[in-house]
């Protein structure tokens, strides 16, 4: 069987080069701009991309001074988008450690009726201390603890969505039976950090339940993704990374008892596109030439959990750093950035740049040719099951993309021509439709 390239467009406002927003031909206004998205949205579908991605975060990131700050509520966001668009996958990023089973389920399970089965969960726990001081807490939970807490969130999830089994509408008007109340289940859930009682207010959805996406890549993340995940957002810088990542990833999933087909890899990649090396050399560089370096300085001494003016932009990094265990959110990239800068011993100004694109993901400049050889090396050699996309530039860096690499790859007979009858962000990743836990009724595929 011929495996399918899965492409994923992660939509950032003015693009995710952090000086992507003072090119002339950015609107700084764009994050809140509806027609943006919309316009976003309809060049991914033509593309015949899978789906469409929205990060987000409980707290408002950084300074307000270094780059378009502050976005749209994604579920509502995408709500909108499923109303402009006929095919692609609508993705949203919520947390497990600020809201409640109950809302959050109601809500994907909206979507997902509203889109006509095109909704997906990215799943993250929420690291950092800002966070949790918005919801009334004073120190930032735990790493295992927060995990801990995903786990029984999608468990509860998991039974609301099942909370009405497919047929419970009868809807006969002869007898005056709208709905069967032997086909409604009560979660009746006491946990350690959960009570849900009663069943979902919502019928259930069109895939059953959303895509399950997860970003995390430290050990408890993995571990998460194993159980719950269909589809993985991470962050590689090498092949031969994301070779052992992908490995270890579909080995766990074999071991907890799933099919390792079943959970979708996709590496993110910052493609600066030019129709030259020289075109796309020279876009790099004007992206760069606009980074604000003090901003980076005070973000990576975040990241890094290092006192303010510790570091210096022409010096590497300190020998002496935190370890990994004394870390107790983005684990993963933590790692990822101290690696990348150890590895190619670059300074703190060098370092900057490199996180300037993408916070860690694969930056790769070249012509479309050389983008499309990128990802079908990936593909091919076991490090992906697809990409997370993330124009440096919006819209013009999905544009290009779309109009430039994508007919490359469709050449190669990697990516489709058209979306054609699947119907389902499911069943555009090749995953079947889950059975309902309250019922013995077969799933439908």
């Amino acid at each position: 069987m011929t495996r399918t390239l899965h492409l994923n467009a992660f939509l950032m406002n003015t693009g995710h080069h952090e000086a992507s927003w003072r090119l002339p031909e950015s609107d700084p206004y764009a994050h809140v701009d509806l027609a943006h998205y919309v316009r976003l949205a309809r060049t991914a579908e033509r593309g015949t991309f899978d789906s469409l991605f929205l990060a987000d975060g409980p707290h408002l990131w950084g300074s307000v001074a270094q780059r378009p700050a502050g976005a749209l509520e994604p579920l509502t966001l995408l709500t909108a988008l499923a109303t402009a668009t006929e095919h692609i996958g609508l993705i949203a990023t919520a947390s497990t450690s600020y809201n409640s089973p109950y809302n959050l389920a109601r809500r994907f399970a909206s979507l997902d009726i509203i889109s006509g089965g095109r909704a997906g969960w990215n799943i993250v726990t929420t690291a950092g201390a800002e966070a949790a001081r918005n919801f009334g807490i004073t120190e930032e939970p735990a790493h295992a603890q927060r995990y801990a807490r995903a786990a029984e969130f999608l468990d509860v999830a998991l039974k609301l969505w099942d909370s009405w089994e497919d047929d419970a509408i009868v809807a006969d008007k002869a007898s005056g039976v709208w709905g069967d109340d032997a086909k409604i289940h009560q979660p009746r859930h006491r946990g350690e950090y959960f009570g849900v009682e009663g069943a979902l207010n919502v019928p259930r959805s069109p895939q059953g339940y959303p895509l399950l996406v997860q970003a995390g890549s430290s050990e408890d993340g993995k571990a998460f993704a194993a159980r719950y995940a269909e589809a993985v957002f991470t962050a590689q810088q090498t092949i031969e990374d994301a070779r052992a990542f992908y490995g270890d990833l579909k080995a766990r999933t074999a071991a907890a008892g799933r099919n390792p087909g079943h959970i979708k890899v996709l590496p993110g990649i910052v493609p600066v596109i030019g129709s030259t090396e020289a075109e796309a050399a020279e876009l790099e560089q004007l992206l760069e030439d606009h980074i604000v370096h003090r901003y980076g300085v005070a973000h990576l001494e975040r990241l890094l959990h290092l006192p303010a003016g510790t570091l210096e932009l022409d010096s590497r990094l300190p020998a002496e750093l935190p370890s990994e265990d004394a870390i107790e959110g983005a684990k993963s990239r933590y790692t990822l950035v101290v690696e990348l800068a150890r590895r190619e011993r670059l300074t703190v100004r060098q370092l900057i740049g490199r996180l300037g694109g993408g916070r860690g993901h694969l930056t790769f400049a070249g012509t479309p040719e050389q983008v499309a050889d990128a990802i079908e090396t990936w593909f091919t050699q076991g490090a992906a099951d697809g990409f997370n996309i993330m124009p440096p530039v919006l819209p013009s860096g999905l544009e290009t993309f779309v109009d430039h690499v994508v007919p490359v790859l469709r050449a190669r007979g990697l990516l489709r021509e058209e979306y054609g009858p699947r119907r389902t962000l499911r069943e555009r990743y090749g995953l079947p439709r889950p059975a309902n836990q309250y019922t013995t009724t077969p799933a439908l595929v």
